[in-house]
């Protein structure tokens, strides 16, 4: 049974998900951001069969993640390259990656991809960081409010995500991994 898609969705998450399509058109922008471009190489990069990987450029393309630009002229060949709009999920790889990382899935010794910064070779790490004091926030203590595009569905989905906050406090509680909310409330 296939699913009916995110139309309709108030959601920016169902939104990006929609727009990269599957884990197909996923790992075909990892690929644009390491640097590869062209069919053959995503082809030998991720084993996708000709008919998935011809129709997941299409749907990147249709979205405007990606452009196709020819490069040859005969025969006709084609590189695909990000758009402003496809850098843009460009920081989803890293997070992706280290959390794979973080969880050994990847079934390699060591992290199978490092991330750094171009300029001064230094890796990079993703976080969450105050706004207002610019210090390192732990998902744990991450909370989600209400956006002025909130429909009645983000709404119920937040007041009942705020009813089962106070468990996740009690189970932090209980292993000794207090939030930062309440080591500022002791």
């Amino acid at each position: 049974m296939r699913s009916k898609g995110f139309d309709g969705m108030v959601c920016s998450i169902a939104g990006v998900m929609a727009a990269i399509g599957d884990r197909w058109g996923l790992l075909i922008l990892r690929d644009l951001v390491c640097g590869l471009s062209r069919y053959e190489d995503f082809r030998q990069s991720s084993g996708v069969t000709n008919a998935t990987l011809s129709d997941r450029l299409k749907h990147l393309e249709a979205n405007g993640l990606i452009e196709r630009r020819r490069y040859q002229v005969n025969p006709e060949r084609f590189e695909y390259l990000l758009t402003r709009k496809g850098w843009q999920i460009a920081p989803i790889m890293p997070v992706l990656a280290q959390i794979g990382d973080s969880l050994g899935i990847s079934g390699a010794s060591g992290p199978p991809m490092t991330f750094v910064n171009r300029k001064t070779g230094a890796e990079i790490r993703w976080g969450f960081i105050d706004q207002k004091t610019g210090e390192a926030v732990s998902p744990v203590d991450l909370e989600i409010k209400e956006g002025d595009g909130a429909d009645d569905a983000v709404r119920w989905r937040l007041s009942r995500a705020a009813n089962r906050r106070q468990a996740l406090d009690d189970i932090l509680a209980a292993s000794g991994e207090a939030t930062d909310a309440q080591k500022s409330n002791s």
